[in-house]
């Protein structure tokens, strides 16, 4: 009844016989011709004779007929000649041989399983019912055993009792919605389906067609219209048990396209996906999840499209729009896996750099816009689509990547060079980069460079913290291969590659992350842990399986696909602490009463094992501000797992202390020494980075007191001391000649100042700096020992003068000086580690380097004079604001 009122155009009315049955049909055979007479027009006895008289549509007396059948056979199986299935069978065949001869005289097709068809079968069914009721009692079970068969058919979705080529039988509302795009399981009613009968239902949805061909190996079928735009054939099939391959020839108005199915194609989605991505512990998600071009071969030729996988639970429906469908997703619904809350489709034809979203049916019944959480690639913002990506690079960096293996970064060179891509030299892209940066990192020695975040992000002045595609490197400055391209030139120059990533927060976009499935599903529910009060942007739900899964398999994808060296993890502090940032009240404890966030620590647990597990060589950074206890502790032992930490600690106190007025700096000596007080309770790196020089912070230069040549050799002092201070070293792009400016991302650094001799010395020094580090073993062999640390005098408040030893595995040293005094010691003794000549390995006074020239030239041999708790010791020319590095002179 629902699929009869949709009919809105009927047959033609006209006289018709009203009881056709076989008994009123006579044929007259002569030499000539064979003649046919239609006899008896009283029609139905049970009808007026007005009703009768009417004029009808002639599909009325074809139903009459295959009821005409169905009796014969009863009536013959009746006699005891054949059995009721034979009886059945001859009607079959009977009824099927009728129609065919009136489509061949018509010219008009008849199709069994309209619901004008079955309606106009169904009354004189029941007509015979009540006929034989009260006129032949006996034989009321031939028209009650044709309707019971229809209903049964009609409730198992197999048509057995019209017409042995009706398409399998589908729900008007589940067709309504097949239109619309709005069914969780299209698959199930489009495409090829085979019957209990042996014989293939294909549905195809195609908006606008007017007509529409099923192309087989065996020929052309056409297809009826049966609904929205869903158009449907029936085919015996040829292999038992099997489908065919087909295509679809579909007539619009500009003519005939021939077209694939996206509703004949089995998941993408294996059910071990399935069941990892529940448990949150799929490690390669990105191979799963996304957009993958695919490439298979049928018997009518090899097909490549794209498959479509996504993660939206609690959702009625799942759409992809994209420009190879119009942007019109009603023809592209995507099948739900199950109760997984995974939505999958391949789509034939769609190829590699075509732009796509999602549209999603909330519980709420409103359709949401979204990108792909996994794209590997995206539109240039601030256009939001993503982009199909097919990678085809393929990496030459395989002595580096074998290398790293072998090497613990944790006890090795790390001088790291933090640049933000966009603004380093504005208008670069990743191959041009992959020259100009590769060569300048390269020539000053630097052993890694740190990208500041390179996930896609809508707003550039967020410098890449505030992330909305977190498998896309940003569309800015090219494709995903170029990137690659620029890692890969990066290593084969001899530098590893540092990635910042932001798994702490996500922004509130409304196309993107948040509110994905119309309620929280990346972000946790409660706002006291899924919003950040500080920078508006929401806060994941580490304890979901497949947000966690989310984030490890990102890092994991960074380091694998594009041979990543190491994770700067942003905003730790910000993930471990319940409190961060919160009044009272506006956070609630734990489990056990304290403020710490377990799911978050657990999840940086795992990501950290994760990551080291499956690649050797890679390091993880965290970028955490606190003393929260064993940051860089193996996770066996219940540390978080990082391999080293931002020494904040250390770069707040030593900058400090720089800004002070040598005069006064004595009276501050505690925050130039005090962090060797802690410094191997943690692996650390000494960070001077972006945040150091932004937000009225101004540069590093402008950070230092006097006059020009004062600012500048206190810069040259400072990051000598920093060089030699246990840890690794980080300088932000610009430090290494003197940047003046405070850094802005959009207007790039002042390069013009490295052409000025004072500046263009700093780098230089730099240079030289970073090639006594990765020489002298002394400087990183014993990063995280205080085995390889030793005062010689950290205390010389008079002077502002800081002395100490650096050790290597064998033992042997580099002894370091600071002058952070404007003035120059003569004869200052230091006490010496071992007996012996030394000699200067560095000094950031030489006039090569912008100083005043103090130094000490030739061999310095030590005198047997105890000093400093050493049994050796030499007098020194120490230069003002400056810095000497000593070692013996055999080495």
């Amino acid at each position: 009844m629902q699929r009869l009122r949709h009919i809105d155009r009927l047959p033609q009315f006209q006289r018709i016989h009203g009881d056709l049955h076989l008994g009123q049909l006579v044929s007259r055979e002569s030499a000539h011709t064979s003649e046919w007479f239609i006899l008896d027009f009283e029609g139905e006895p049970l009808r007026s004779l007005n009703e009768r008289g009417q004029p009808d549509i002639a599909i009325r007396d074809l139903a009459g007929m295959l009821r005409s059948f169905d009796y014969a056979g009863a009536q013959a199986a009746g006699t005891g000649a054949i059995t009721r299935n034979q009886g059945a069978e001859w009607a079959r065949k009977s009824s099927e041989a009728f129609i065919l001869g009136y489509e061949n005289g018509s010219g008009e097709r008849i199709s069994r399983n309209s619901p004008l068809f079955m309606a106009l079968w169904l009354d004189k069914a029941l007509y015979e019912v009540v006929y034989e009721l009260q006129n032949r009692p006996t034989w009321t079970w031939v028209p009650v055993k044709a309707v019971r068969d229809l209903f049964e058919s009609m409730e198992s979705g197999v048509d057995m009792g019209l017409n042995e080529m009706a398409p399998l039988a589908v729900n008007a509302g589940v067709l309504a919605r097949i239109s619309e795009g709005s069914y969780y399981a299209p698959h199930s009613v489009l495409g090829a389906h085979l019957g209990s009968d042996g014989k293939v239902t294909v549905r195809a949805l195609r908006h606008l067609a007017e007509s529409v061909q099923l192309v087989t190996a065996q020929g052309v079928i056409p297809m009826t219209h049966e609904y929205g735009g869903i158009w449907v054939a029936v085919l015996p099939a040829q292999e038992a048990d099997h489908v065919p391959d087909y295509r679809l020839d579909v007539r619009y108005a500009d003519g005939v396209h021939r077209t694939d199915d996206p509703y004949r194609y089995l998941p993408t989605v294996g059910e071990l996906d399935m069941h990892l991505i529940a448990e949150g512990r799929h490690e390669t998600l990105w191979t799963v999840l996304g957009a993958h071009v695919r490439h298979y071969h049928s018997e009518l030729g090899d097909v490549s499209g794209v498959s479509f996988a996504l993660w939206a639970p609690a959702v009625q429906a799942v759409r992809v729009i994209g420009e190879f469908n119009d942007w019109d997703g009603r023809s592209n619904a995507m099948r739900s896996l199950g109760n997984s809350g995974l939505w999958e489709l391949f789509i034939p034809g769609v190829t590699a750099g075509a732009r796509y979203k999602f549209e999603i049916l909330s519980e709420s019944g409103h359709w949401l816009e979204k990108a792909d959480p996994m794209a590997y690639g995206t539109e240039v913002p601030p256009l939001t689509a993503s982009r199909v990506v097919d990678s085809s690079y393929s990496f030459k960096d395989d002595a580096w990547m074998a290398k790293r293996a072998t090497i613990d970064p944790h006890n090795s060179p790390m001088s790291v060079y933090e640049v933000h891509l966009g603004s380093w030299r504005p208008g670069l892209s990743y191959e041009e980069l992959a020259t100009e940066l590769v060569d300048y990192v390269q020539d000053l020695g630097f052993t890694h460079v740190e990208l500041m975040p390179v996930s896609e992000h809508p707003f550039g002045g967020s410098w890449g913290y505030q992330v909305t595609s977190y498998y896309a490197p940003t569309s800015r400055f090219g494709h995903p291969d170029q990137f690659r391209f620029l890692v890969d030139s990066l290593h084969q120059a001899g530098v590893g590659v540092i990635m910042d990533w932001v798994p702490a927060h996500f922004p509130k976009d409304e196309w993107a992350l948040a509110q994905f499935n119309g309620g929280a599903q990346y972000e946790h529910a409660n706002p006291q842990l899924g919003e950040h009060p500080d920078w508006g942007t929401l806060i994941f739900d580490f304890g979901r399986n497949e947000v966690r899964n989310f984030l490890v398999a990102n890092a994991l994808y960074w380091i694998e696909e594009f041979h990543i060296d190491g994770l700067r993890v942003d905003a730790v502090a910000s993930m471990l602490y319940l409190d961060y940032s919160r009044e009272d009240g506006a956070w609630s404890p734990n489990r056990f009463g304290g403020r710490e966030n377990l799911e978050a620590i657990s999840f940086l647990q795992e990501m950290n094992a994760t990551a080291y597990r499956r690649n050797p060589g890679i390091v993880t950074i965290a970028e955490e501000s606190t003393a929260f206890p064993g940051v860089t502790a193996p996770t066996s032992e219940g540390g978080l797992g990082f391999g080293i930490k931002w020494n904040m600690g250390w770069m707040h106190d030593s900058l400090t202390y720089m800004s002070e007025d040598p005069v006064n700096r004595g009276w501050h000596h505690n925050q130039i020494t005090f962090s060797l007080a802690y410094a191997f309770t943690e692996s650390f790196l000494l960070p001077i980075s972006h945040d150091e020089v932004v937000h009225g912070k101004g540069s590093l230069l402008r950070k230092m007191p006097g006059d020009r040549w004062q600012q500048l050799a206190n810069l040259r002092a400072y990051l000598a001391f920093q060089w030699a201070h246990p840890g690794k070293q980080l300088i932000f792009m610009g430090t290494e000649f003197g940047q003046e400016a405070e850094w802005s991302e959009a207007h790039g650094l002042d390069w013009w100042l490295a052409e000025n001799p004072g500046h263009s010395a700093i780098q230089k020094l730099v240079k030289d700096l970073n090639h006594s580090y990765t020489s002298i073993t002394a400087l990183s062999e014993l990063d995280n020992t205080s085995e390889g640390f030793t005062w010689l005098n950290g205390g010389d408040t008079a002077n502002n003068v800081v002395s100490f030893v650096r050790w290597d595995k064998a033992g042997k040293p580099l002894v370091c000086i600071v002058n952070f005094a404007g003035v120059a010691y003569e004869g200052y003794r230091i006490g010496i580690p071992a007996a012996g000549a030394w000699s200067e390995a560095l000094n950031t006074d030489l006039a090569i380097y912008g100083g005043s020239g103090v130094s000490n030239s030739g061999t310095l041999t030590a005198e047997p004079l105890p000093w400093d708790g050493q049994e050796n010791s030499l007098r020194l020319r120490v230069p003002p604001l400056g810095a000497l590095y000593l070692t013996p002179a055999d080495s």
